[in-house]
């Protein structure tokens, strides 16, 4: 197996650090391809369009029928895969591509997907998007049995499994592999044969299916499939394992029928709007978080203005609900990250300033609704209200498209410990004093249901989405948590290259 790598400079990730802790982060995305001349091509260009998803290491797996072909990297997708060498060094009609940000495993070439492993029947390439919440148990275990683990990522969990299993054949090794892990994943796996893609049991993470002239592709949103002009052919099922082999595709549903409970929060926040997730346009629903936001907490205004980038198709939907005209209120800067590789004390202190600027003649003289998508710790909130005060604005209510966000994550958010979380530290009026906002609201539970279709709002018996952010309502166990584990990380090599 022939592998290409690289590292990036540590200061660009500490000024994202910066500026983009107080925002949710997505674990990963996931891209396959199997018979296709220009497979390595088409999974770069798959994973360009998620890059959303993770933009710390993007990597790529081959197979030419020969030999399995890695290249992975730190940084983003462009930065590497749009090389025509590197593209050449990816030989084969088969492939499969990750972008990632670490939420379990600390941010390092080893960790970065697809990871690879020779098996007795041949080599395998996993790559995934989620967490699995008894990771680090069976880790323990598995070293304890004398596994030898080579990186701290969750997925080579999985690896190890698949290689310890008896079974003869490797679509039964690996179901025998996931069926021992609990979370929500979506995963994608490479064979010599076969291009494998498997979900959660109750679909938490998203995974579709695509074709491009007869080549089976799986993506995590459809707007991989739109980039290289494939059709959308359906959802992977939760609890699906799909099989793509040149002779055909199959199915199977190793865990049996659950109810599916997809995370409310791709539609929030995670996936691209002009993604399609379970039959609904992302951007179609977040107008209506907003009309519903609306319904919910009007007030007298001039000007509704959205937070770019994530609040603009809520901020659209508040305004047409409540008739209050809408106007870019904040400029965003797309390139800060490029422009300070080397941040200065100086231009930390800028803070969000770098990354937002006020639209005065939007602004001034004028009573303003600032509307986003989510409040995690409040930190850029108090700065964005008080850059819109300090633009002349009369008023500033800030209304958020989404309920408080009161639990940790577990499932391949990266959420900050709940201590941090605001809505888990005040209510709702110490939160509106601690951002500096006249007035707080955020869209209830029940308005979310009732803003994808649930007239009812939420069923609190069996929820029609996994909303534990909110709620508190984890779907599955969460083994690593519990007080008989040991989950404290034996120590490991750290690497300085």
């Amino acid at each position: 197996m022939s592998s290409g790598v690289s590292n990036n400079s540590a200061a660009l990730k500490e000024l994202q650090a910066d500026f983009d802790g107080d925002t949710l982060h997505e674990e990963c995305g996931v891209f396959g391809i199997l018979g296709h001349d220009d497979a390595a091509a088409l999974t770069a260009l798959g994973l360009h369009a998620l890059q959303h998803r993770g933009q710390e290491a993007a990597g790529i797996v081959t197979f030419d029928g020969d030999q399995f072909r890695s290249e992975r990297h730190m940084g983003l997708v462009g930065d590497h895969f749009t090389q025509q060498e590197t593209i050449d060094n990816l030989k084969g009609p088969y492939a499969i591509g990750h972008v990632r940000y670490s939420t379990t495993g600390e941010a390092a070439l080893r960790n970065v997907q697809p990871l690879f492993a020779e098996l007795d029947g041949g080599g395998i390439a996993i790559c995934h998007n989620g967490n699995f919440t008894n990771a680090m148990t069976v880790r323990r275990q598995l070293i304890k049995d004398g596994a030898i683990c080579q990186s701290t990522s969750d997925s080579e969990v999985v690896l190890q499994l698949v290689a310890r299993s008896r079974e003869k054949k490797i679509v039964d090794r690996f179901i025998e592999a996931i069926s021992q892990m609990e979370g929500a994943y979506s995963l994608v796996a490479l064979t010599r044969k076969k291009l494998i893609g498997a979900r959660d049991p109750y679909g938490i993470r998203p995974l579709v299916l695509g074709d491009l002239n007869g080549a089976p592709i799986f993506a995590s949103e459809t707007c991989a499939l739109d980039i290289i002009g494939a059709k959308f052919i359906r959802e992977v099922e939760n609890g699906e394992v799909v099989v793509c082999t040149p002779g055909g595709i199959e199915s199977y549903f190793p865990f049996g029928k659950r109810p599916s409970r997809p995370d409310i929060f791709e539609y929030i926040y995670f996936s691209r709007p002009d993604s399609v997730l379970n039959g609904h346009s992302v951007y179609d629903v977040r107008k209506r978080f907003g009309r519903v936001l609306a319904q919910e907490s009007a007030v007298e205004a001039d000007v509704i203005v959205p937070v770019p980038d994530s609040g603009v198709p809520a901020a659209l939907g508040f305004a047409a609900e409540s008739g209050v005209p809408f106007e870019l209120g904040i400029i965003r800067n797309h390139y800060v990250g490029r422009t300070f590789i080397e941040p200065t004390q100086q231009i930390r202190t800028l803070g969000v300033k770098l990354k937002h600027s006020a639209n005065r003649a939007q602004i001034e003289g004028k009573r303003v609704v600032l509307v986003d998508d989510s409040l995690v710790r409040g930190t850029t909130s108090v700065k964005i209200v008080q850059m819109i005060r300090d633009a002349g604005a009369k008023e500033v209510h800030f209304r958020l498209a989404s309920p408080p966000i009161k639990f940790s994550d577990y499932y391949g958010i990266d959420t900050p410990v709940r201590e941090k979380l605001l809505a888990a530290k005040y209510d709702l009026e110490g939160m509106r004093k601690y951002i500096g906002a006249d007035t707080l609201a955020f869209l209830s539970i029940d308005g979310v249901y009732r803003a994808m279709g649930h007239e009812n709002g939420r069923n609190n018996e069996n929820p029609q989405f996994t909303d534990h952010c909110f709620t508190g309502d984890y779907p599955t166990p969460l083994t690593d948590l519990s007080d008989d584990v040991d989950t404290r990380q034996a120590p490991r090599l750290v690497e300085t290259g």
